[in-house]
């Protein structure tokens, strides 16, 4: 599929069951957002958890109220129960099954919540010259639980996510330096170098997504992941709740430039 796409086109496709993959490299230009929706008694908690995790849970919207499944602010011509290729059911803090609509599931005291995601930024990091893995290789961005642990907000609670993209030493600087224009979408990484410094024992064997390869001389630099919030709901188990599927993500129609603090 062409990267030249618009985020409304992309949507459409995605509502007839014609695009089912991840999202990373298309509609060059726009944010895209990881997804987590609660039910009603639940919403509070976990918008204090992402305001104290802004790192891995950058919020980029909210739902006005429980049941709403527009949000205008961020897409026109959207909903969020057909729009993202693939979701995941939860039940219990266990991921039960993933589908490619949530019609059937949804209910009235639902709320969502629209995450920054790291695909944004990628667009900005091409266009200064630095390869990204993973788009190149076509692959789903590799991503790994930590041992960083996050700021627990009353039942939420658990450790850090983070995406994975290599470098050279230069250009994981570089890097730095332009992924901290973009705070909205997880700013600049929390580590680079050694894996296990941070809980990852096996760098070929990503918790999530696809290993990438990373040759002779590059460093793997890590950026908090917007599935942070699967593993806090995992450990929090509430009864019901619906995410985004790793790496399928919502294609809204705000520019990417919107989100750059500088």
């Amino acid at each position: 599929m062409s990267v030249d796409i618009t985020p409304a086109e992309l949507r459409q496709r995605i509502r007839r069951g014609e695009h089912t993959g991840n999202t990373s490299g298309l509609c060059k230009g726009f944010v895209q957002c990881n997804l987590a929706i609660l039910p009603k008694d639940w919403a509070a908690e976990f918008l204090q958890f992402c305001q104290l995790n802004p790192k891995p849970c950058p919020l980029v919207a909210v739902a006005a109220n429980p049941g709403d499944t527009r949000l205008p602010e961020v897409a026109e011509d959207f909903d969020i129960r057909t729009d993202l290729p693939s979701y995941r059911i939860w039940e219990n803090g266990e991921m039960v099954r993933e589908v490619s609509d949530i019609s059937a599931e949804w209910r009235d005291d639902l709320v969502t919540f629209l995450i920054g995601c790291s695909f944004s930024f990628e667009e900005a990091l091409i266009a200064d010259g630095l390869e990204i893995r993973n788009v190149t290789e076509g692959r789903n961005v590799p991503m790994y639980r930590t041992n960083i642990a996050c700021k627990p907000a009353g039942r939420f609670h658990g450790n850090t996510v983070v995406s994975m993209r290599p470098f050279v030493p230069a250009d994981a600087i570089r890097m730095i330096q332009i992924c901290s224009r973009f705070p909205s979408v997880h700013g600049a990484p929390i580590h680079f170098g050694e894996p296990a410094a941070i809980g990852i024992q096996a760098i070929d064997r990503p918790d999530f997504g696809e290993a990438v390869t990373i040759n002779e001389g590059e460093v793997p630099v890590f950026t908090a992941c917007g599935v942070t919030p699967q593993a806090a709901i995992e450990q929090a188990k509430p009864p019901f709740c619906i995410t985004h599927s790793p790496g399928c993500m919502l294609v809204t129609d705000l520019p990417n430039s919107r989100l750059a603090v500088f």
